[in-house]
């Protein structure tokens, strides 16, 4: 009896070790992520514009402290998000791994880059739960008046207030399209890592862990790249719903009137304000992720 029951307790504890690896190869890598986005969220939600002009604009009126706004909370925040992503995606490519043995046994279990793609949506999924809330009270905060006309004291204060304007559901504010964001963001995020890191490894002949932290950067970076040029307009709807007021003051009614409303003032260039800012720091950002997520990952061995 103990004989059978043993290799399944290592299994388990293996498979739950690797997790806990994961999400704190995760946690250090969403260190890296914590830029400030105002510009960004600005050119999202205020109708486009130069980033130049944008970030001079700030600097002038607001000073160099308001490229912080929202800063607190994300830098809270933004270790947890990205260990849930790191670990869920995990999570669910072991089962996917598992689906791939049970049809063709005997055969690499390697996921697909569509598998990818599904593993990386998933982890997407779970993220927006926490990411949803985060990043609406950080938009909140970038996006209100300079000086005395500010609404909010701080992340908490706005957080409160967002829950007496609306209960549970104004934190939640486009909710819907963050999940449809993260579904799709990260779904290519993960796929595309993997795919450009298969390409490195293939043309050189080298295993993964062989290959170069440069190399490994670049693979991060591109993905980074690839995540927000396919998932930007999802990206601008979201700030344009989390910034907009409750009550006789909001403006979009759901998603659809977003989009409809973006799309009948400005076409389909306004589906795509903010983009230079996002794809400036997405390379940097992406690349420094997944180098650290992987060096950590030797490094817990």
């Amino acid at each position: 009896m103990d004989s059978q029951v043993q290799p399944k307790e290592t299994a388990s504890l293996a498979s739950w070790n690797q997790n806990a690896k994961e999400v704190t190869a995760g946690a250090a890598g969403g260190v890296a992520q914590v830029l400030i986005d105002l510009v960004k969220v600005r050119l999202q939600t205020q109708g486009g514009g130069q980033a130049w002009s944008t970030a001079k604009s700030i600097w002038v009126k607001e000073g160099p402290w308001a490229f912080y706004k929202g800063s607190l909370l994300p830098l809270l925040g933004v270790g947890a998000c990205v260990s849930i992503q790191f670990g869920a995606f995990h999570s669910f490519r072991e089962l996917l791994e598992s689906y791939n043995r049970g049809i063709t046994p005997g055969v690499d279990p390697t996921l697909s880059l569509r598998q990818f793609y599904l593993a990386g949506g998933a982890a997407g999924v779970v993220n927006s739960v926490v990411s949803g809330p985060v990043e609406h009270v950080r938009i909140r905060l970038q996006t209100q008046p300079h000086g005395a006309a500010r609404i909010y004291n701080g992340s908490w204060d706005c957080t409160r207030k967002l829950t007496r304007a609306a209960g549970l559901t104004g934190v939640y504010r486009g909710q819907v399209v963050t999940l449809l964001r993260e579904f799709h963001g990260y779904g290519v995020w993960f796929a595309a890592y993997e795919g450009f890191l298969g390409m490195a490894m293939h043309h050189q002949q080298k295993a993964r862990e062989e290959l170069p932290n440069w190399q490994i950067a670049i693979c991060g970076g591109l993905a980074g790249e690839a995540l927000w040029l396919l998932s930007h307009p999802l990206d601008v709807i979201k700030s344009k719903m989390q910034s907009d007021g409750f009550g006789s003051d909001q403006r979009y009614r759901n998603m659809r009137h977003a989009f409809r409303d973006t799309w009948v003032t400005g076409g389909c260039r306004a589906l795509f304000h903010g983009l230079g800012p996002a794809l400036l720091r997405a390379l940097p950002v992406s690349a420094g992720t997944f180098a650290t997520v992987e060096a950590v990952r030797k490094l817990l061995g």
